[in-house]
């Protein structure tokens, strides 16, 4: 599979965006995908670093003159017009060879426009974003992050077959995260360590602001670890503050953030991706937002007590840096709140999560046959399974093997088992009339949120249309509660028809 990556970092954007890209990148990798970096080479341009972690670059030409764009409050971050980009974008994806299978865009100067440009290129578009303040022409949407009303955040803005992989369960945090947190301490509370991290660029120089809060008497006996991105405009600066104070370790350009952030008690960060580590890893935070689409999320996130918001970067002052260490360096039950609401709501998986949907696995789909009774009826009658389907009765055994022996004899139904790496997933039946079919569909408990469900329809059509060829249509009966089938049928292609769903095979 082909993936390209449509993403830029520079001085004002900062490295955000090419931080959850290449996270993904290195995960799509380890699957076996083909990765493609296009990015353009703005000041504080990270195509170096993703070259050094093995992916291709494609670098477009960055012009010295400054670009207005008005397309939205975001256009200057792309550097030129949005047809020029969208045409440099398809001549690199072109000079890469062949179609992409997916395009991951991650640019807040990139909309509906731009991508609809694209679709010629590549088989799908999955879009990264956090603003919900423009249009997209996308089939997947994800949005890793905590506001009030997430579910419909993006009304309006997408594409009715989009699928939306909304929250923190979405995060995409790098695996040495996962790692740590398997193996995380204990927090009581107390704090002897404090980690300082702004960000890859920190243009407003918040960390020498957290530094000469740190320069308090009653903080000397503190161990601080400081962390700045090579791209840094005040790196000198720091560095020099950082060797004016013992207590203090100046780190550039970190790939050990996790173990840093394990070892600290209390950080002094930013509200962007860092967030969403932080919290998987249990560490309490002080949190500043250094951009204007930081202060929604570090609002809300603070009212759900996963961490305590200092306020915008333009009125957080260093006396306020120092106030907020004084209070919650002496309140431990604070700082174990913090922690425990951290872990709860991101545990590590988020790249997983999305390589699933991205790369789904191989499903194979055999006939269902007698031995298959007690797990079939096992499966049907869970809570989990019954609690969106027309009949939510549990049935009898003997009724139910009664039904299995009628099925597996009528010449006009099939009822098959899905299966991935020889472990069942779960049950597809299909009845048939003349030259349409009517679907059935549930998973085996626990595979429910991987993308299972859309992956196992998708093979039960390219299985009707090899082995019934002469089936035109299959419509799919559906609750207007179950919003997890109505997605995942939607996300197989089915569109609604009438008070169905359905599908045309030909």
């Amino acid at each position: 599979m082909k993936i390209a990556f449509r993403v830029d970092a520079s001085v004002h954007m900062g490295s955000g965006h090419i931080s959850r890209c290449l996270t993904l990148a290195e995960a799509l990798r380890e699957r076996g995908a083909e990765t493609e970096f296009i990015c353009r080479e703005h000041p504080g341009n990270l195509c170096d670093q993703i070259e050094a972690c093995g992916h291709r670059v494609s670098r477009l030409f960055a012009t010295d003159r400054k670009f207005h764009g008005d397309w939205n409050p975001h256009a200057p971050w792309l550097g030129v017009d949005r047809q020029q980009d969208a045409e440099e974008t398809l001549a690199k994806l072109a000079a890469a060879g062949g179609q992409f299978d997916w395009l991951v865009v991650d640019h807040y100067a990139i909309d509906c426009e731009w991508e609809s440009r694209l679709r010629t290129a590549v088989r799908q578009i999955a879009v990264i974003d956090d603003l919900a303040d423009r249009p997209h022409d996308c089939d997947l949407l994800l949005d890793q992050n905590l506001y009030d009303e997430m579910k419909n955040r993006y009304d309006g803005l997408l594409p009715i077959r989009c699928r939306q992989l909304l929250g923190p369960k979405y995060a995409l945090l790098r695996p040495e995260f996962t790692l740590e947190r398997g193996c995380l301490r204990s927090r009581d509370g107390s704090v002897q360590r404090i980690l300082v991290f702004f960000g890859g660029c920190d243009l407003g120089n918040e960390t020498g602001k957290a530094l000469g809060a740190l320069r308090a008497a009653e903080f000397k006996d503190v161990i601080v670890d400081v962390v700045v991105g090579a791209g840094n405009p005040h790196r000198q600066e720091i560095e020099s503050l950082c060797r004016g104070l013992s207590q203090v370790k100046f780190h550039c350009q970190v790939t050990n953030m996790a173990e840093l952030m394990a070892a600290a008690d209390l950080s002094l960060g930013a509200g962007g991706v860092t967030t969403w580590e932080r919290c998987a890893m249990g560490l309490p935070g002080l949190v500043v937002a250094v951009a204007r689409n930081q202060e929604g999320l570090a609002a809300y996130g603070a009212e759900k007590g996963l961490f305590f918001f200092l306020g915008a970067s333009e009125v957080v002052t260093m006396e306020r840096i120092r106030e907020a260490l004084r209070v919650f360096t002496r309140s431990p039950e604070s700082l174990r709140a913090f922690s425990a609401s951290g872990l709860a709501a991101v545990d590590g998986k988020g790249a997983q999560r999305l390589v699933g949907i991205l790369m789904p696995p191989s499903i194979h789909l055999r006939g269902a046959c007698l031995e298959d009774c007690d797990a079939i009826l096992e499966w049907r009658n869970a809570e989990v399974t019954r609690r969106y389907i027309f009949d939510p009765q549990p049935i009898s055994r003997n009724a139910h093997r009664a039904w299995l022996h009628k099925t597996l004899a009528n010449p006009d139904r099939a009822l098959l088992v899905g299966e991935i790496d020889g472990k069942p997933v779960g049950v597809l039946r299909y009845n048939l009339c003349g030259d349409e079919a009517l679907i059935s569909v549930y998973l085996v408990p626990g595979c429910e949120g991987q993308g299972v469900g859309s992956q196992l329809i998708r093979s039960g059509s390219l299985w009707l249309r090899k082995n019934q060829p002469h089936l035109k249509v299959v419509n799919a009966e559906i609750q207007s509660s179950n919003i997890a089938s109505i997605r995942a049928f939607t996300w197989a292609g089915f569109q609604k028809h009438h008070v169905t769903y359905q599908e045309v095979l030909q």
